[in-house]
Formats: C-alpha cells, structure tokens, sequence
C-alpha cells in the first residue's frame, strides 16, 4: 500500500533533533506523532508522489497518524494542477488540520489562476467552526487578495471574525499587518477606529511595526494606536 511505502519512507528521512525541535514549535501535536522530516524534503517527495496514479489512495486516507503524513499532504495538494481535483482534496483535508504549520504551509499554486472560483470557498471557510480552516481561509485572502485583486470587503470580512481562539486571532493580525503595508490608506481605518478585539488590534500594530515594508514615521504613529 502507498500508505506503507509513505511512511517508510518518511522514517528513513528522520531527524530525531529536527523532531524534538518541531514538537516545541507545534504545541497542539502530540510530540508522538512527529516524525520529524524536514521541509525540503517534504517537498521534494511531494513533488514525486503527486505524479503517481494511486496517490488518491494516501490522500484518502484521512485522518493520518502523523503530523509528517499531514505536512506531505498539504504539499502534494500545493503542486496539484487541475483546480478541481485540488479544491476537492482541500475541502476533505481541511477539517483534519490541527496545527498552524500545515494550515499556513498549503498554498496551493493553482488558486492564481482561479481566484473568482477561491473567493467563494473562502467565504464558506471564514465562517467555519474548525479553527485552521478559518485561519485558512483568512491565509488566502492575505496571500491572494491584497494585491490588484483588492477589495474594501475583504478587511471588512476577516475584521467581522470574532474568536476565543489564539491561531485564529494571530492570522487575523498578520492580515492587518501585511493589509498596511500593501494597502495601507484602505485599511488604517480598521486600526484607528477599533474595529478589531483588543489583544488582536494590539498585535497587527506589533507586527506591522516589525515589518520592513512599514516606514519609521507610521510606524511610531501606529504605536499611538495601540488599546
């Protein structure tokens, strides 16, 4: 089974100290279920598997026992290039993310090409009870819709999310922080006026003053801004 074959292959790429290094990183994974395969070689046996006619099978096979089994999904369905086939994959894997680093490591390239199609699974995500497809959906529009394809609703909605969760609430603050330095006389707004809960507001203002596309002369202002 490709299964099988997967993971013994994963083992034979394991970094014991990469492993022990990822389980603090990733706290809501069980330390047990890191293998611990480093990221370019994730990528690398991603980009082999994706070809093979029986990879439907391992991509089925959910939910996966570990964290590297996930990591390694989230990067076949990056490299998939028929937007249908990765859309279904994507919706099936969603619900079985359970830390920030698969959430925010799946970006699948042909979202480019189909950003009309992705906008509708977005506004489905954000409303979600799963945490990392909320933060993924939030993820797309930073990645996807800050730029040309800019609209005033897309703030306005990832600003309308309101969670007690904290991977929920730093995605929504790396949004901001990047939404000011790409679109910052459109979304100031959001900052100046409040319209995000505290802990969130204050920490889009921290981020965006690490930023280096933010000039020192906003950001002291912006420091102003903090709750």
């Amino acid at each position: 089974m490709i299964k099988d074959e997967i993971r013994e292959e994963l083992f034979k790429l394991q970094d014991v100290k990469y492993r022990d290094f990822q389980a603090k990183l990733i706290p809501t994974v069980k330390p047990e279920r890191i293998i611990g395969t480093r990221t370019p070689e994730l990528r690398a046996l991603a980009k082999q598997l994706v070809k093979r006619d029986d990879i439907d099978e391992f991509l089925s096979d959910l939910p996966h026992e570990y964290f590297d089994e996930d990591q390694l999904h989230a990067f076949i369905l990056s490299t998939m290039k028929d937007y249908g086939a990765c859309m279904e994959k994507l919706c099936a894997f969603l619900p079985y993310v359970d830390n920030w680093a698969t959430c925010d490591q799946m970006s699948p390239k042909v979202f480019k090409k189909h950003k009309q199609e992705l906008l509708i699974k977005i506004r489905e995500w954000i409303v979600s009870d799963k945490t990392y497809t909320v933060r993924f959906a939030i993820g797309m529009l930073m990645e996807h819709f800050l730029d040309d394809d800019f609209d005033i609703s897309y703030p306005e909605t990832v600003a309308a999310v309101r969670s007690s969760e904290y991977y929920i609430n730093m995605m929504t603050a790396w949004y901001f922080a990047t939404a000011l330095a790409k679109q910052y006389d459109a979304v100031l707004p959001f900052i100046r006026d409040k319209k995000l809960d505290d802990w969130t507001h204050n920490k889009a203002i921290q981020k965006a003053v690490e930023s280096n596309r933010i000039t020192p002369e906003t950001k002291q202002y912006l420091k102003g801004l903090k709750v």
